[in-house]
């Protein structure tokens, strides 16, 4: 007496299939040239995997698409802003976060010379041309349904890819690069697809079991012989076909027999704390589409959880900021690219971005300059800001009035970042007397002489002595300088034009005016540097310094006893723009 036993397996998961068909102008993607229908049925399933994508893609599109040179560049911003609408972009990035590709519907003028409107094109219902003699996809292939195609009862309308035509209508199509793949991109959570089908059967197999009872698996077993390779073939797809899968749990089998030594036996197999496997199995799953996703943290997504990092603040700041570089931008950068092909065509230059929907102090402090703290934040930056070509032509002339201080005969006894309103009060307590006039390396009004005779004279230094990669040319050629200047000069170059109104742009000065107090704002709005007061005295009343280090300070106590009636002020302030109300910008 001889026993077979077979294993039914269920259907396995498969790695997409891109398949060039002799007899069609298109290239499948798929078994079944249904591989899309598998991503969307992957995304409809899986509770995590849909609250995962569309988590992404609403970070994508973030609060729109907008751009930092919008103010000086209105003309062009309007025409973006009506070629490129809001429900077009979130449809893209949807597409191009589930789908792993995206594609813009272009529609030219009847000329040919300008790009008139922009759609969303659904994904699935392209398909990709075979390519030409030089490997370049000159066509896409759009059916609305294309399992309708496969039966015959659709013809699929070629659409001429993005540059390759002068119709009317073309086709843009998105895609990041993926090693191996020509004509299609799998999606990025490739490996996380197994989880999504896992986490859809157990939940399919819960609702069923309790819709149909509760009960175990089944081993059966026939018990009037062994029939033939093909006879067990035949019995084998019959049972799958009517008994596997989470969608049957819990069905009952009706048998009929000739009598009861006949029959199959149905016998139960447990299956020993089943509970805790299937909570192993659903935890698994969500895991591992996280990290499919890259989801730095769940939290970031609205998914309570204990993966990931933390829960508190500064945990959460750094898996939003690691989150938004290494996952978001990538894919807003992808969509930035094409539409930016569009702009080129219609000769529209702008600096385009995604608003971001990050909290702002998630974003505060990452950047410096205001442009890419614009791009970061979403914050609309002000058009009043100074050119760096007029900055430079400032910098050049007040550079040729600073001066080098001769350390052999001046000491420095003061040194304090401005206070605007003390500036007076300091000269005053100083008992200075104007001694020259307003010339370049000439004495200055704020020099003088003290009631016991001591020389002193009064500088100020760009501080403090550093710069960032992000610093304004001007900000850069000052520290670099390491000069002092005189107040008068300083001010004077407030006359000086900062901004080119030529075009009817406005000027970083109050109302727009083409000049602005670098006395004031430095190097203008959210700058970082200010000036350092610095009082010299004459060493010819000799004062005791040490020699060796002509840098060096003395204290105000022994400043005094020389005769000079210095004051200091508590906590004196710096007055850097970016510590000024609005970072320095007017309203």
């Amino acid at each position: 007496m001889s026993s077979n036993i077979r294993v039914v397996n269920f259907s396995s998961y498969t790695t997409p299939v891109v398949k060039e068909v002799g007899n069609m102008e298109w290239v499948e993607y798929g078994d079944d040239n249904n591989y899309f229908q598998y991503l969307i049925d992957r995304y409809n399933g899986s509770a995590t995997n849909n609250a995962i994508i569309n988590g992404i893609s609403e970070l994508v599109y973030g609060k729109g698409l907008d751009a930092t040179d919008s103010n000086r560049k209105p003309d062009e911003y309007a025409k973006m802003k009506s070629l490129f609408g809001k429900d077009c972009l979130r449809k893209v990035s949807a597409d191009l976060k589930m789908m792993g590709q995206a594609a813009f519907q272009v529609i030219y003028s009847k000329d040919h010379k300008r790009i008139t409107e922009v759609y969303h094109m659904p994904i699935e219902s392209l398909r990709a041309e075979k390519c030409n003699d030089e490997g370049d996809v000159e066509a896409y292939y759009y059916a609305k349904d294309w399992s309708e195609v496969k039966k015959k009862k659709e013809t699929p309308i070629r659409i001429p890819a993005f540059g390759f035509s002068k119709d009317g209508i073309e086709i843009l199509y998105i895609r990041p690069y993926r090693a191996g793949f020509y004509y299609y991109s799998p999606v990025d959570y490739q490996g996380g697809l197994p989880y999504a089908e896992l986490e859809e059967e157990i939940a399919n197999y819960h609702i069923n079991n309790i819709k149909n009872g509760l009960s175990p698996s089944m081993l059966i077993n026939f018990n009037n012989g062994v029939p033939d390779e093909e006879a067990q073939a035949m019995m084998e797809n019959a049972i799958a076909d009517k008994f596997s899968g989470s969608s049957n749990a819990g069905r009952f089998i009706l048998a009929f027999n000739d009598n009861k030594e006949m029959a199959a036996t149905i016998e139960p197999v447990s299956l020993s704390d089943a509970s805790a496997q299937y909570q192993f199995m659903a935890d698994e799953s969500m895991r591992k589409l996280m990290v499919a996703h890259r989801v730095t943290s769940p939290m970031l997504l609205g998914i309570k959880d204990q993966t990931g990092l933390g829960n508190n603040a500064d945990e959460l700041r750094t898996a939003s900021i690691l989150f938004e570089n290494t996952v978001i931008s990538p894919i807003q950068e992808l969509i930035l690219d094409k539409i930016e092909d569009i702009l080129a065509f219609n000769d529209i230059s702008l600096n385009i971005y995604f608003k971001t929907l990050q909290p702002l102090e998630f974003t505060e402090g990452i950047v410096a300059d205001a442009e890419t703290k614009e791009e970061e934040t979403g914050v609309k930056m002000s058009t009043h800001q100074p050119s760096d070509v007029a900055l430079d032509s400032a910098f050049s002339e007040l550079e040729a009035l600073g001066e080098d201080i001769d350390t052999d005969e001046w000491e420095l006894v003061d040194e304090r970042p401005v206070d605007y309103a003390q500036e007076e009060a300091l000269d005053k307590m100083l008992s200075l007397a104007s001694t020259g006039t307003a010339r370049p390396n000439a004495s200055s009004e704020q020099d003088g002489v003290t009631d016991s005779g001591l020389k002193y004279k009064v500088r100020y230094a760009y501080a403090p002595n550093s710069v960032s990669s992000t610093s304004r040319n001007f900000c850069k050629k000052m520290v670099d300088a390491g000069k002092v200047y005189r107040k008068e000069d300083i001010i004077a170059m407030g006359d000086k034009v900062v901004n080119d109104v030529s075009e009817g742009g406005k000027g970083f000065g109050p109302k727009g005016d083409p000049t602005y107090d670098i006395w004031l704002y430095k190097g203008g709005a959210r700058c970082h540097h200010f000036w350092m007061r610095k009082t010299f005295m004459s060493k010819k009343k000799g004062l005791g310094v040490d020699a060796e280090n002509p840098n060096a300070e003395i204290s105000v106590n022994k400043a005094r006893k020389a005769g000079a009636e210095l004051q200091v002020n508590d906590e004196l302030v710096a007055k850097r723009p970016v510590d000024m109300p609005n970072e320095g910008f007017l309203k």
